[in-house]
């Protein structure tokens, strides 16, 4: 679930905080990062709970209508559509998500006005009007709207951001992301998928598992060396003064290139361009462009760039 590029962002992160820090040790640092990842982890399994949570709110409020003195014939035969989604009562009767919400502690319980708030202004959308009123049944037009719900109503909600601040530290600067890869799963589910049908897990693989706690190690060991490096590539500027974020970008770069044999130095190159882009200056990422592109050209012509595996012949 959590892509390499999200990884490599969290080590980023990490290494800067430790960096920076007097008096952080190494174990708590790398303790941060595992926790990061899975906090990162935990928001994605938290927005399928908050779908969960906001048909339940519906669902009360239809009950307390119904039990009026006086009820409506609106209260007494209201629409269901919504609270009997058949997507959300896939999530709903999820075994994995709710032991994993279970053993976590995760839930939204505690965050009453948050639900409240995010089903008074779904209401009110256009999405949600269509939805309510479409004559086709079945399970592909719910699928659509849960996944619409994410989208394009709490992907843009202020009060879910606030809450996210509220929640963890760790959560806002991904939720883009993470919403994405759960639109994403809801898309592969489908109307045979039971209650014990897997979501997507934290890691894709093991060797994902472990990449990013070996990447940090790896930059702090051979800092100096990379230091060195950048130096020898930096000499028309004055290394004090170069961004540290960008120093840690490109150790971090070096590091990858030469010591993961798996991955191809294009794509390396490629992913911290993009993570410049979005972590440091305006116009560091085409001042990374240029050092680190002068840097692996070096590497290369004097061998100490190693590729192997499946896919990477040709590399050097």
């Amino acid at each position: 679930m959590i892509s390499r590029r999200l990884l490599r962002v969290k080590v980023l992160q990490a290494l800067y905080a430790y960096l920076k820090s007097e008096n952080e040790s190494l174990s708590n640092a790398e303790k941060e990062l595992l926790f990061s990842i899975k906090k990162a982890y935990d928001l994605y399994i938290s927005l399928f709970l908050l779908i969960i949570e906001i048909s339940r709110y519906a669902s009360r409020r239809i009950e307390i209508a119904r039990e009026k003195k006086v009820p409506t014939q609106d209260d007494l035969h209201p629409n269901t559509r919504f609270v009997e989604n058949r997507m959300i009562r896939l999530l709903r009767e999820n075994k994995f998500l709710k032991t994993y919400a279970l053993n976590e502690g995760l839930s939204w319980a505690n965050q009453p006005e948050l639900i409240k708030s995010l089903y008074s202004s779904l209401i009110e959308t256009g999405f949600y009007r269509e939805y309510m009123n479409e004559s086709t049944e079945g399970f592909d037009p719910d699928r659509r709207f849960c996944i619409r719900l994410l989208n394009e109503h709490v992907l843009f909600s202020e009060e879910f951001y606030n809450s996210l601040e509220e929640q963890s530290i760790f959560w806002n600067d991904e939720v883009d992301y993470i919403i994405s890869i759960a639109a994403k799963s809801i898309r592969k589910l489908s109307v045979d998928s039971g209650p014990e049908t897997a979501l997507l897990y934290m890691y894709k693989n093991k060797e994902d598992e472990v990449f990013a706690g070996q990447l940090f190690r790896k930059v702090l060991v051979k800092r100096k060396d990379y230091e060195k490096l950048i130096i020898q590539f930096t000499k028309n500027w004055d290394f004090e003064r170069i961004a540290f974020m960008d120093i840690l970008i490109l150790m971090l770069a070096i590091a990858e290139i030469q010591e993961f044999e798996s991955v191809p130095v294009k794509v390396t190159f490629n992913e911290y361009i993009e993570i410049s882009k979005l972590y440091s200056t305006d116009k560091s990422s085409v001042f990374i462009n240029g050092i680190l592109d002068r840097i692996i050209a070096h590497l290369k012509e004097n061998k100490l760039v190693v590729k192997r595996g499946r896919g990477l012949i040709g590399e050097k």
